[in-house]
Protein backbone atom coordinates (compact mmCIF):
# COMPACT_ATOMS: atom_id res chain seq x y z
CA UNK A 1 0.00 0.00 0.00
CA UNK A 2 1.66 3.22 -1.30
CA UNK A 3 0.46 6.96 -1.70
CA UNK A 4 -0.76 9.76 -0.02
CA UNK A 5 -4.11 9.94 2.39
CA UNK A 6 -5.65 13.40 3.24
CA UNK A 7 -6.30 13.07 6.78
CA UNK A 8 -8.83 15.31 9.10
CA UNK A 9 -7.91 15.19 12.31
CA UNK A 10 -10.43 15.90 14.90
CA UNK A 11 -9.70 17.70 18.26
CA UNK A 12 -9.09 15.37 21.37
CA UNK A 13 -6.07 13.49 19.76
CA UNK A 14 -2.66 14.11 18.77
CA UNK A 15 -0.90 13.60 15.54
CA UNK A 16 0.80 10.84 16.71
CA UNK A 17 -2.95 9.40 17.67
CA UNK A 18 -3.99 9.43 14.14
CA UNK A 19 -0.53 7.49 13.08
CA UNK A 20 -0.66 5.04 15.95
CA UNK A 21 -4.97 4.03 15.10
CA UNK A 22 -3.90 3.73 10.83
CA UNK A 23 -1.23 1.16 11.15
CA UNK A 24 -4.01 -0.54 12.98
CA UNK A 25 -6.65 0.03 10.35
CA UNK A 26 -4.17 -0.30 7.37
CA UNK A 27 -2.53 -3.05 8.79
CA UNK A 28 1.17 -1.24 7.90
CA UNK A 29 3.94 -0.06 9.95
CA UNK A 30 5.18 2.33 7.49
CA UNK A 31 3.09 5.04 8.01
CA UNK A 32 4.43 8.83 8.94
CA UNK A 33 2.58 12.35 8.88
CA UNK A 34 3.68 15.87 7.25
CA UNK A 35 3.44 18.66 9.98
CA UNK A 36 2.30 18.40 13.45
CA UNK A 37 -1.19 19.56 14.72
CA UNK A 38 -1.77 20.29 18.45
CA UNK A 39 -4.69 17.90 20.17
CA UNK A 40 -6.91 21.02 20.59
CA UNK A 41 -6.59 21.69 16.88
CA UNK A 42 -8.50 20.30 14.21
CA UNK A 43 -7.53 19.75 10.49
CA UNK A 44 -5.78 18.76 7.22
CA UNK A 45 -3.16 16.02 8.27
CA UNK A 46 -1.36 14.52 5.25
CA UNK A 47 -0.65 11.19 5.93
CA UNK A 48 2.21 9.40 3.54
CA UNK A 49 1.81 5.47 3.56
CA UNK A 50 4.52 2.92 1.98
CA UNK A 51 6.56 4.76 -0.55
CA UNK A 52 4.98 7.96 0.26
CA UNK A 53 7.10 8.35 3.63
CA UNK A 54 9.67 9.32 1.57
CA UNK A 55 8.17 12.39 0.19
CA UNK A 56 6.87 13.38 3.58
CA UNK A 57 9.43 15.96 3.85
CA UNK A 58 8.18 17.87 0.86
CA UNK A 59 4.44 17.92 1.50
CA UNK A 60 5.77 19.62 5.18
CA UNK A 61 7.38 22.73 3.38
CA UNK A 62 4.50 23.69 1.08
CA UNK A 63 2.15 26.05 1.90
CA UNK A 64 -0.56 26.10 5.17
CA UNK A 65 -3.85 27.93 5.31
CA UNK A 66 -5.26 28.06 8.74
CA UNK A 67 -8.77 29.98 9.84
CA UNK A 68 -9.10 30.61 13.73
CA UNK A 69 -9.55 33.57 16.54
CA UNK A 70 -7.83 35.75 18.73
CA UNK A 71 -8.65 37.02 21.62
CA UNK A 72 -7.36 40.32 23.59
CA UNK A 73 -6.94 40.62 27.81
CA UNK A 74 -4.81 37.61 28.73
CA UNK A 75 -1.76 35.76 27.74
CA UNK A 76 -0.97 32.30 28.42
CA UNK A 77 2.18 29.86 28.96
CA UNK A 78 1.15 27.96 25.93
CA UNK A 79 0.02 30.84 23.73
CA UNK A 80 -2.72 28.76 23.26
CA UNK A 81 -6.44 28.39 25.56
CA UNK A 82 -4.97 25.27 26.79
CA UNK A 83 -2.48 27.19 28.78
CA UNK A 84 -2.57 28.57 32.20
CA UNK A 85 -2.75 32.52 32.38
CA UNK A 86 0.51 33.93 32.71
CA UNK A 87 -0.47 37.82 32.27
CA UNK A 88 -4.02 39.72 32.11
CA UNK A 89 -5.16 43.02 31.15
CA UNK A 90 -8.54 44.59 31.16
CA UNK A 91 -9.40 46.22 28.04
CA UNK A 92 -10.54 49.57 28.99
CA UNK A 93 -12.23 50.26 25.39
CA UNK A 94 -12.48 48.08 22.01
CA UNK A 95 -10.09 48.47 19.72
CA UNK A 96 -11.72 49.50 16.54
CA UNK A 97 -11.22 47.34 13.14
CA UNK A 98 -8.91 49.72 11.23
CA UNK A 99 -6.07 49.24 15.05
CA UNK A 100 -6.73 45.36 14.17
CA UNK A 101 -6.32 45.41 10.55
CA UNK A 102 -3.22 47.68 10.73
CA UNK A 103 -1.67 45.52 13.45
CA UNK A 104 -2.31 42.32 11.56
CA UNK A 105 -1.07 43.89 8.24
CA UNK A 106 2.47 44.66 9.92
CA UNK A 107 2.51 40.90 10.60
CA UNK A 108 2.30 39.98 6.90
CA UNK A 109 5.66 39.36 4.64
CA UNK A 110 8.73 37.87 5.78
CA UNK A 111 8.99 38.45 9.68
CA UNK A 112 10.88 36.67 12.42
CA UNK A 113 9.31 34.81 15.50
CA UNK A 114 10.51 33.35 18.68
CA UNK A 115 9.36 30.17 19.22
CA UNK A 116 6.54 29.11 21.85
CA UNK A 117 8.53 27.59 25.02
CA UNK A 118 5.59 24.48 24.54
CA UNK A 119 7.27 23.77 21.10
CA UNK A 120 9.11 21.19 19.93
CA UNK A 121 12.13 23.52 18.97
CA UNK A 122 15.44 21.80 19.96
CA UNK A 123 18.20 24.46 22.39
CA UNK A 124 21.20 22.57 23.34
CA UNK A 125 19.60 19.12 22.55
CA UNK A 126 16.65 19.55 24.47
CA UNK A 127 12.79 20.47 22.65
CA UNK A 128 11.77 23.40 24.61
CA UNK A 129 8.80 22.02 25.68
CA UNK A 130 10.89 19.99 27.97
CA UNK A 131 12.82 23.46 29.35
CA UNK A 132 8.91 24.69 30.17
CA UNK A 133 7.29 21.41 31.97
CA UNK A 134 10.30 21.68 34.14
CA UNK A 135 9.92 25.78 34.75
CA UNK A 136 13.30 26.14 33.15
CA UNK A 137 14.20 29.17 31.08
CA UNK A 138 16.33 29.10 27.87
CA UNK A 139 17.17 31.67 25.46
CA UNK A 140 14.75 30.95 22.34
CA UNK A 141 16.26 31.60 18.65
CA UNK A 142 14.37 33.40 16.28
CA UNK A 143 13.32 32.08 13.09
CA UNK A 144 12.13 33.60 10.14
CA UNK A 145 8.62 32.82 8.46
CA UNK A 146 6.31 33.67 5.36
CA UNK A 147 3.38 35.36 5.92
CA UNK A 148 1.37 35.32 2.93
CA UNK A 149 -1.70 36.73 4.07
CA UNK A 150 -3.00 37.44 7.47
CA UNK A 151 -6.53 38.56 8.08
CA UNK A 152 -9.52 39.53 9.94
CA UNK A 153 -12.72 37.87 8.72
CA UNK A 154 -15.18 38.66 11.19
CA UNK A 155 -16.34 41.34 13.27
CA UNK A 156 -14.63 41.74 16.33
CA UNK A 157 -16.80 41.33 19.50
CA UNK A 158 -16.09 42.91 23.05
CA UNK A 159 -16.64 40.64 26.14
CA UNK A 160 -18.18 41.65 29.45
CA UNK A 161 -15.25 40.24 30.68
CA UNK A 162 -13.41 42.88 28.93
CA UNK A 163 -11.69 41.18 26.57
CA UNK A 164 -11.95 40.96 22.76
CA UNK A 165 -11.63 38.24 20.17
CA UNK A 166 -11.95 37.96 16.42
CA UNK A 167 -11.91 35.59 13.40
CA UNK A 168 -9.08 35.27 11.39
CA UNK A 169 -7.34 33.31 8.38
CA UNK A 170 -3.56 32.82 7.58
CA UNK A 171 -1.78 31.88 4.50
CA UNK A 172 1.86 30.56 5.42
CA UNK A 173 4.96 28.82 4.62
CA UNK A 174 6.49 25.83 7.06
CA UNK A 175 7.65 26.89 10.07
CA UNK A 176 4.93 29.36 11.10
CA UNK A 177 3.78 29.53 14.27
CA UNK A 178 0.43 30.88 14.14
CA UNK A 179 -0.60 30.87 17.97
CA UNK A 180 2.61 33.40 18.00
CA UNK A 181 1.03 35.74 15.51
CA UNK A 182 -1.39 35.86 17.84
CA UNK A 183 0.44 36.99 20.72
CA UNK A 184 2.18 39.13 18.41
CA UNK A 185 -1.05 41.00 17.29
CA UNK A 186 -1.59 41.62 21.00
CA UNK A 187 1.94 43.08 21.27
CA UNK A 188 1.48 45.44 18.64
CA UNK A 189 -1.83 46.50 20.11
CA UNK A 190 -0.39 46.73 23.32
CA UNK A 191 -2.17 44.19 25.25
CA UNK A 192 -1.39 40.51 26.08
CA UNK A 193 -3.43 38.02 23.64
CA UNK A 194 -3.56 34.47 22.64
CA UNK A 195 -4.85 32.42 20.25
CA UNK A 196 -8.31 31.13 20.90
CA UNK A 197 -8.79 28.62 18.48
CA UNK A 198 -7.77 26.95 15.16
CA UNK A 199 -8.23 25.05 12.33
CA UNK A 200 -6.19 23.94 9.48
CA UNK A 201 -7.82 24.17 6.01
CA UNK A 202 -4.97 23.50 3.57
CA UNK A 203 -1.98 21.59 3.87
CA UNK A 204 0.68 19.90 1.56
CA UNK A 205 -1.84 20.90 -1.64
CA UNK A 206 -4.66 19.30 0.14
CA UNK A 207 -7.92 20.80 1.20
CA UNK A 208 -10.79 19.97 3.81
CA UNK A 209 -13.00 18.69 0.71
CA UNK A 210 -10.06 16.21 0.23
CA UNK A 211 -9.73 14.87 3.37
CA UNK A 212 -11.16 11.98 5.82
CA UNK A 213 -11.69 11.51 9.06
CA UNK A 214 -10.67 7.63 11.05
CA UNK A 215 -13.84 6.80 10.93
CA UNK A 216 -14.52 7.38 7.18
CA UNK A 217 -11.08 5.23 6.19
CA UNK A 218 -12.13 2.63 8.55
CA UNK A 219 -15.46 2.35 6.73
CA UNK A 220 -13.25 2.24 3.47
CA UNK A 221 -11.52 -0.29 4.86
CA UNK A 222 -14.62 -2.90 6.19
CA UNK A 223 -15.99 -1.93 2.67
CA UNK A 224 -12.81 -3.06 0.48
CA UNK A 225 -12.51 -0.03 -1.23
CA UNK A 226 -9.53 2.37 0.80
CA UNK A 227 -7.96 2.12 -2.39
CA UNK A 228 -10.25 4.97 -3.73
CA UNK A 229 -9.18 7.41 -0.21
CA UNK A 230 -5.33 7.03 -1.28
CA UNK A 231 -3.84 9.64 -3.86
CA UNK A 232 -0.86 8.11 -5.62
CA UNK A 233 2.87 8.74 -4.24
CA UNK A 234 3.24 11.09 -7.43
CA UNK A 235 0.50 13.74 -6.48
CA UNK A 236 3.01 15.20 -3.68
CA UNK A 237 5.53 16.35 -6.27
CA UNK A 238 3.06 17.92 -8.89
CA UNK A 239 4.61 21.27 -8.30
CA UNK A 240 7.84 20.06 -8.77
CA UNK A 241 10.00 20.26 -12.18
CA UNK A 242 9.32 17.48 -14.20
CA UNK A 243 10.96 15.32 -16.65
CA UNK A 244 9.97 11.91 -18.71
CA UNK A 245 12.93 9.35 -18.97
CA UNK A 246 13.23 6.48 -21.61
CA UNK A 247 14.52 3.20 -20.81
CA UNK A 248 18.38 3.60 -21.51
CA UNK A 249 18.90 6.51 -18.81
CA UNK A 250 16.24 4.53 -16.27
CA UNK A 251 18.73 1.93 -16.16
CA UNK A 252 21.18 5.04 -14.78
CA UNK A 253 19.06 6.70 -12.55
CA UNK A 254 17.59 3.80 -10.75
CA UNK A 255 21.02 3.14 -9.59
CA UNK A 256 21.44 6.91 -8.22
CA UNK A 257 24.06 7.94 -11.08
CA UNK A 258 25.47 11.56 -11.17
CA UNK A 259 24.21 12.85 -14.56
CA UNK A 260 24.62 16.20 -16.54
CA UNK A 261 21.50 17.93 -16.47
CA UNK A 262 21.20 17.60 -20.13
CA UNK A 263 20.66 14.43 -20.44
CA UNK A 264 17.30 15.43 -18.69
CA UNK A 265 16.33 18.01 -21.56
CA UNK A 266 17.03 20.63 -19.29
CA UNK A 267 18.88 23.42 -20.94
CA UNK A 268 20.36 25.36 -17.58
CA UNK A 269 21.53 23.78 -13.90
CA UNK A 270 17.98 23.64 -12.34
CA UNK A 271 17.35 25.53 -9.22
CA UNK A 272 15.17 23.56 -7.68
CA UNK A 273 14.55 20.09 -7.20
CA UNK A 274 13.69 17.84 -10.64
CA UNK A 275 10.80 14.76 -9.92
CA UNK A 276 12.04 11.94 -12.40
CA UNK A 277 9.57 9.78 -13.98
CA UNK A 278 9.45 6.61 -16.08
CA UNK A 279 6.13 5.07 -17.35
CA UNK A 280 4.66 7.54 -15.88
CA UNK A 281 5.65 6.64 -12.08
CA UNK A 282 8.25 8.56 -9.83
CA UNK A 283 11.32 7.11 -9.65
CA UNK A 284 13.47 9.56 -8.17
CA UNK A 285 14.41 13.09 -7.18
CA UNK A 286 16.89 15.33 -8.95
CA UNK A 287 18.83 17.96 -7.54
CA UNK A 288 22.00 20.40 -9.20
CA UNK A 289 25.05 18.83 -7.92
CA UNK A 290 27.05 21.35 -4.93
CA UNK A 291 30.60 21.25 -6.83
CA UNK A 292 30.30 20.02 -10.20
CA UNK A 293 28.57 22.94 -12.24
CA UNK A 294 27.27 20.44 -15.01
CA UNK A 295 26.29 17.89 -13.07
CA UNK A 296 22.38 16.63 -11.03
CA UNK A 297 22.69 14.13 -8.24
CA UNK A 298 20.14 11.94 -6.70
CA UNK A 299 18.64 13.35 -3.66
CA UNK A 300 16.22 10.22 -3.19
CA UNK A 301 15.54 7.25 -4.82
CA UNK A 302 11.65 6.14 -4.84
CA UNK A 303 11.03 3.27 -7.08
CA UNK A 304 14.09 0.67 -8.32
CA UNK A 305 11.12 -1.51 -10.25
CA UNK A 306 8.58 -0.53 -12.15
CA UNK A 307 5.01 -1.33 -10.78
CA UNK A 308 6.10 -1.49 -7.14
Amino acid sequence: MDGILPLWKERGQTSHDCVFKLRKILKTKKIGHSGTLDPDVDGVLPICIGKGTKIVEYLVDSGKVYTGEITLGFSTTTEDRSGDIVEQQALTRPFTKTEIDQAMKELTGTITQIPPMYSAVKVNGKRLYEYARNNETVERPQRKAEIYSFKRISEPVFHEDNTQSWRFEVSCGKGTYVRTLAVDTGKLLGVPAHMSDLTRLKSGGFSKEQSYTIAEVQKAVDEQRVSELLLPVEYGVSEFVQVTIDADLWQKVKNGMRLPFSVFGLQERPEELVAIFYREQLISIYKAHDKYQDMMKPVKVIRTEIGE
